[in-house]
């Protein structure tokens, strides 16, 4: 994957357990963990058939918090035990529970059949905000962040310093669909990791049968952990 965005694939730390790469004035996982939620879902067996593609009604409210239980059912698991796992890689509050909205995005992004200005018009979408007395629907920090998190792994520290600098002094009036949209495809520095960076891996072996995959760069997670030591 950093071979991807023209960076040396040793160029990379450690955040926490996930191994990082910095692009522009943002920190973003080595490989999208996007893609380790699709073997997950894989591995659990999904009866929708391809990872991604639930199948009962994605819940009506767009802001709604899922536990387990839902998860399972929105994504047709056959039991809410394999939906805990899923729900470690969404951000979640004190009681566990993980907002819908990102596992919407998340099950667009796996499918690989939005292009960049589609997946991030409906990012947009999913975390803009909007009412009579606001007039066109803006996008705030928090909703910026959690994109950002979701799709690349960039610590909230990194989106929200990021989200003032694109705001400037209009922080509070949020970004529009077409300042987020000049970011996320026309930034020289970022345009690629909405691109290039979030293009489906090639499918390979199960997980099953390979002992150590490598991350999207060729990089093999024991090369990782060399370098950490």
């Amino acid at each position: 994957m950093a071979q991807a965005l023209g960076i040396p694939a040793t160029e990379c730390e450690f955040l926490g357990n996930l191994p990082v790469t910095v692009v522009g004035r943002l920190r973003v996982a080595l490989e999208p963990r996007i893609w380790e939620l699709g073997r997950a879902l894989h591995k659990a067996r999904c009866p929708a058939g391809v990872p991604g593609s639930p199948v009962g009604p994605p819940p009506a409210c767009g802001s709604e918090r899922l536990g387990p239980r839902e998860l399972a059912h929105w994504l047709g698991l056959p039991h809410s035990e394999a939906a805990e796992e899923l729900c470690t890689y969404f951000q979640q509050d004190p009681s566990g529970r993980v907002d819908a909205r990102e596992v919407s995005l998340a099950l667009e992004a796996l499918k690989g059949e939005l292009g960049p200005p589609e997946l991030t018009r409906h990012a947009f979408e999913l975390f803009s905000e909007s009412g009579s007395d606001m007039g066109d629907p803006r996008l705030y920090q928090d909703g910026f962040c959690a994109i950002l998190h979701l799709l690349l792994g960039t610590p909230g520290t990194d989106g929200a310093q990021l989200y003032r600098r694109l705001c400037g002094d209009c922080s509070q009036k949020g970004l529009s669909l077409d300042q987020f949209q000049d970011f996320s495809l026309r930034h020289p520095d970022y345009a690629c990791l909405f691109s290039t960076y979030l293009c489906p891996p090639v499918p390979s072996t199960p997980l099953d049968s390979t002992p150590q995959a490598p991350y999207a760069n060729g990089l093999s997670a024991a090369s990782l952990q060399r370098k950490s030591d």
